[in-house]
């Protein structure tokens, strides 16, 4: 068969697609009937794509179908940003739905963050001079002199908290955005950041400090850590996308995990937000270690209660 064999057989049904999409865009919703229909072909357009891609890969029909498919998927995604009811259920339901869909990825990213944190923990407890290899040399100082650089001024917290902020959406956002290097900047991003407190926390332990700094971080550290692992598997999948553009364009599927990624780094930023109040206003006290532990494990079963459970839509029954 060759291409205009092809697109004779098939042009009918994009021809459908392209007017189903065109007649309701911003406009009155897909009726049931329609909204099956464009199901139906959606996915047997994706199957043209293949074909395409396989048999005609300097055909325009191929650019066509890639753009009709990435219409479509921006389509049946739209969001309408005046309606407030929209507003509530990207945050009740598009959330932790796309949470639970891209969980492997957020997995990878909690794997090349843990593996070097056991890694600069074991180092750095075992043989402190490793400190100066990895920069650590004036944070060892400070934990050989039995001190910390914890204990913020009362009056300095606001602040404190501010910084905290930024800098922690800074990381998530370098996480995220390093996926466009193919992925190898998150990977760096996650690997150093899970090395690097690793071996802060083995310092403070090798010098007897492992319990006062455990206290300071417990408390924001369950919200503040998944997000960065949450962000740094959002950057993962544009660098899968690059890796494994199949059926589309590489750019074609760059822009889909986009789309579909930054809905995480959406809610990471309210996340940090929450993690560095925390940080500047309670982590810093005097409270007693259960307490603190206490507001990392109740923050910790909110925020994975949330992102398992919210959005589940119980199955019709017949």
């Amino acid at each position: 068969m060759n291409v205009n064999d092809f697109i004779r057989q098939r042009e009918t049904d994009w021809s459908r697609l392209e007017t189903l999409i065109n007649r309701h865009k911003g406009r009155a919703p897909l009726s049931a009937q329609e909204a099956r229909e464009l199901g139906v072909l959606y996915r047997a357009v994706t199957s043209d794509l293949a074909l395409a891609r396989r048999d005609f890969p300097d055909q325009r029909v191929t650019l066509f179908l890639n753009q009709l498919l990435t219409k479509t998927h921006s389509f049946i995604y739209q969001q309408d940003a005046g309606d407030f009811h929209a507003f509530v259920r990207y945050f009740t339901q598009r959330i932790p739905q796309t949470f639970r869909q891209t969980g492997r990825f957020t997995l990878a990213g909690f794997l090349l963050f843990i593996i070097p944190f056991f890694i600069g923990f074991r180092l750095a407890s075992t043989n402190p001079d490793i400190a100066t290899s990895l920069g650590l040399a004036e944070q060892r100082q400070i934990l050989s002199d039995n001190e910390t650089w914890t204990d913020i001024p009362l009056e300095s917290r606001p602040y404190a908290s501010s910084f905290i902020m930024s800098n922690n959406i800074r990381v998530a956002i370098l996480a995220f955005g390093g996926g466009v290097a193919f992925g190898l900047f998150t990977l760096y991003v996650l690997t150093t950041n899970g090395l690097i407190i690793g071996a802060v926390l083995g310092l403070a332990t090798h010098y007897g400090m492992g319990e006062t700094l455990l206290a300071f971080i417990i408390g924001h550290g369950v919200i503040e850590l998944s997000v960065i692992f949450m962000a740094g598997g959002a950057g993962l999948q544009l660098g899968w996308a690059l890796l494994n553009p199949e059926p589309y364009t590489r750019r074609d599927a760059l822009a889909l995990a986009a789309r579909r990624t930054v809905t995480l780094i959406v809610a990471a930023i309210p996340l940090l937000i929450i993690a560095g109040l925390i940080e500047g206003f309670i982590s810093p006290t005097e409270l007693p270690f259960a307490v603190r532990a206490g507001v990392g494990i109740v923050s910790g079963i909110l925020l994975y209660g949330y992102l398992i459970f919210a959005g589940r839509r119980p199955e019709k029954t017949e």
